[in-house]
């Protein structure tokens, strides 16, 4: 794995640049850990000063550190993209590989399922789930339900290559031996899967991250919790750039589109790894 990652960072630009990108946003979440402020509290300092010695990026309008604050956005909102893209991993797997393997009457049962949640416009329902939850909305609440949403168009492409590994001679083998189904899938199938999860999980962050932060903007997620959007929300709310006050939104945008940028640049990266061809190529290993 180290080796891996070596390789990928002396011949990669686009895995390098994502990894350091990445690797800022994730130190700027662990900083965190040491606030001297707690997330929820307002008026800890003056509000609206700008960028200085005392506070590199300002404060806001609500008496916050806005270098603080972001810390504790920039950590949640990472936490909030991981989580979805993990639970819907988890789902778009048990889907994919069943559907491949079984084929038949269980593919075309999961796949009409998936199909139907391809097709359902996701931002609606969201909305209609801020208004309907609207009391007991909380972080985890949006996670497990965007989770529940987005896994639909990765199920269908992990369902491919299920597909094709059914007629392998080692699946032929294994069944032949008395593996049981469970077993098949999640031995033999499984690893070869496993790559194009990887990609997708950062694919699905970046769309979670996005998702999440245009709904905080617009006040349909829960404010109690600060993430990306939330700031941004709040400092709307405030009049920030009509006031002046454009640290408080131009921090937390400039923070989320490089993580952003570093998640698609690794994702990018990882889907080139994955094919021999352009892995070869780039490596110097393919053909003049």
């Amino acid at each position: 794995m180290l080796a891996v990652v070596r390789d990928l960072f002396r011949h990669h630009l686009e895995f390098a640049t994502g990894a350091i990108l990445v690797g800022i946003v994730v130190a700027m979440a662990l900083l965190s850990l040491v606030s001297p402020y707690p997330p929820e509290v307002a008026w800890v300092v003056p509000p609206d000063l700008p960028p200085s010695a005392a506070y590199p990026m300002g404060t806001t309008s609500r008496g916050q550190d806005t270098f603080w604050q972001l810390t504790f956005a920039i950590r949640n909102t990472l936490l909030f993209g991981l989580a979805v893209a993990l639970l819907s991993r988890l789902i778009a797997l048990l889907v994919g590989l069943l559907a491949g393997y079984l084929g038949g009457p269980v593919d075309r049962a999961l796949m009409s399922i998936n199909d139907t949640f391809v097709v359902v416009p996701l931002f609606p329902i969201l909305v209609l789930f801020y208004f309907v939850m609207r009391d007991s909305m909380s972080w985890a609440a949006l996670a497990l339900v965007m989770a529940c949403l987005g896994w639909a168009y990765d199920a269908r492409l992990i369902r491919s290559i299920a597909m094709s590994l059914r007629s392998r001679e080692f699946t032929e083998t294994a069944i032949f031996s008395g593996m049981t189904t469970r077993e098949i899938v999640t031995r033999e199938h499984l690893p070869y899967v496993l790559p194009i999860v990887f990609s997708t999980t950062l694919n699905n962050m970046n769309w979670s991250i996005g998702l999440e932060v245009t709904l905080s903007v617009l006040g349909f997620t829960s404010i109690s919790t600060p993430t990306i959007g939330v700031m941004i929300y709040w400092a709307n709310q405030h009049t920030a750039l009509v006031a002046g006050i454009w640290w408080w939104i131009a921090f937390p945008v400039a923070l989320v589109v490089m993580l952003f940028i570093g998640l698609f640049l690794l994702a990018v990266a990882l889907n080139e790894f994955i094919d021999p061809r352009s892995r070869l190529t780039r490596m110097g290993g393919g053909a003049a």
